[in-house]
């Protein structure tokens, strides 16, 4: 008498995971879904293994996120960094913009000051770039983490709006316009009326971080006179 198969993921031994496939499907549940609703619990049923088993590969979910952050900054290419101070903080920090913006989420998971300790040195270079940026501009090392962290700012607040706004947009909740304004109560609000949406839409990154940049030069130079 032939003996039933067993049931998959029930008996038997469990099938090899190694942290690279843990990783994929992390990510997989994370883009569906959120990285909110991300648990080992699920990700191992995802697996098709047990939550035990995925401790051998990671400590918890904290872990498991930082361990995505860093693997996400690797994959996402290094630029040639220019020579000139100026223009190396923008490189540096356009890269920065582009991989979150990639992948917002992470902006959500890194949006509090001390996350730098938290990544790999190699996860860091562009956290380095800038900071080494300012410093060859002539700031402090307190001007230049200050320079780091309003830029840092900067992007992540415009990374997360612009991410948020795509999020209403799917789910069919699109800009509130507004042409009801009364222009005695706000003039220059009622005059550009429901073009705000339009105008809002448009990428202004660039610019406005050169125009911040040298904003951020201009005062440290300022305050070292």
């Amino acid at each position: 008498m032939s003996r039933a198969p067993a049931p998959h993921g029930r008996t038997g031994r469990p099938p090899v995971t190694s942290r690279a496939q843990i990783l994929v499907a992390a990510r997989r549940l994370i883009d569906q879904d959120g990285w909110e609703k991300l648990t080992i619990r699920r990700l191992a049923a995802e697996l098709g293994i047990g939550a035990t088993t995925l401790y051998h590969h990671i400590r918890n979910k904290d872990d498991l996120l930082l361990l995505l952050l860093n693997q996400h900054v690797a994959q996402s290419g290094r630029p040639p960094l220019p020579d000139d101070p100026r223009e190396r903080v923008v490189a540096a920090a356009t890269a920065m913009h582009d991989a979150l913006a990639a992948w917002p989420w992470a902006a959500e998971v890194l949006a509090a000051d001390g996350f730098v300790g938290l990544l790999d040195e190699s996860a860091m270079w562009m956290v380095e770039a800038i900071v080494a940026g300012a410093d060859d501009h002539g700031c402090t090392p307190e001007q230049s983490v200050d320079v780091f962290r309003s830029i840092w700012y900067f992007t992540v607040g415009e990374v997360l709006v612009r991410a948020q706004s795509a999020r209403r947009q799917a789910q069919g909740k699109p800009f509130a316009e507004r042409d009801d304004l009364d222009p005695s109560q706000v003039p220059h609000l009622a005059a550009i009326g429901v073009r705000w949406a339009g105008l809002a839409a448009r990428d202004i990154y660039p610019q406005g971080l050169r125009t911040f940049v040298d904003a951020l030069f201009a005062q440290t130079q300022a305050s070292t006179r």
